[in-house]
């Protein structure tokens, strides 16, 4: 289903830079363009469609972000997770919240972006509440098989995440975008020794290094505009033939 999700997603993004690349070429040389500042409301669709074909795993998540310029904006995130894994000898259980904030930087230029599209990179520091359990697990030791468990526990889990991606507005304040989660563990108050085998917003934490890819759709609308200027790339002079003038070039040319 995931993998469905994203080819649809990627056939959207395909079409929607033909329309981009056209106005650009079109559009007339200015020394300035209108940028709309944003304030943007995002969801994450991915999560509850993966919780229908897996009851095991649900994800939820929303984000805020407000434009400070063409440039940078202010993010801010959250979600909730439920996380249940079985295996022959061990049950697991982990949910919470968690929430990120950190800063988004698009790489696009002011005329191509437009306010209507953004691919760059978001910067984040991400907290995680949650509670863990082992209902059972069967370890074998010379006197044979012993089963055990451990109680529920609250703790804490941090990250620092890097999230480059892509966002284009399909219809007036509705954009549509991805994104791939780079993050790295800096601490659980599990301790070595204890580490969760997941923990919401983190995914895995078997190791100190996760990954990931969401899907949102967002409504944005505009509270300001601004004018960017814009750089304009001046044209190269064609070079003079040093030789035109040369009578013994023009000698060799009928020769």
């Amino acid at each position: 289903m995931r993998k469905i999700f994203a080819y649809f997603i990627s056939v959207i993004f395909t079409l929607l830079s033909v329309p981009v690349i056209g106005q650009e070429s079109a559009a007339l040389p200015q020394d300035s363009v209108e940028i709309p500042l944003k304030i943007r409301f995002g969801i994450e669709v991915t999560g509850p469609v993966i919780y229908f074909t897996n009851k095991d795993i649900l994800n939820t998540e929303g984000f805020i972000s407000y434009d400070l310029n063409e440039k940078m904006a202010i993010y801010a995130g959250g979600g909730y997770s439920d996380y249940k894994y079985s295996q022959y000898n061990y049950d697991f259980r982990n949910k919470g919240t968690y929430f990120k904030a950190g800063v988004d930087f698009n790489i696009m230029k002011p005329e191509i972006s437009n306010g209507r599209y953004w691919a760059g990179v978001g910067l984040r520091y991400g907290i995680s509440r949650f509670k863990y359990e082992i209902p059972s697990f069967t370890v074998k030791n010379y006197w044979g098989d012993v089963t055990s468990s451990i109680s529920p526990g609250t703790e804490w889990g941090h990250y620092l995440e890097l999230s480059p991606g892509f966002r284009a507005e399909i219809i007036k304040n509705i954009s549509i975008g991805w994104a791939v989660s780079l993050r790295k563990l800096l601490f659980t108050s599990t301790g070595k020794d204890l580490k969760p085998l997941y923990f919401p917003g983190y995914g895995l934490a078997g190791e100190s290094f996760s990954t990931g890819i969401t899907y949102f759709i967002t409504w944005n609308f505009s509270y300001r505009k601004i004018k960017v200027p814009v750089k304009q790339e001046t044209p190269e002079e064609p070079q003079e033939d040093q030789e035109s003038d040369n009578p013994a070039a023009i000698i060799r040319t009928f020769r």
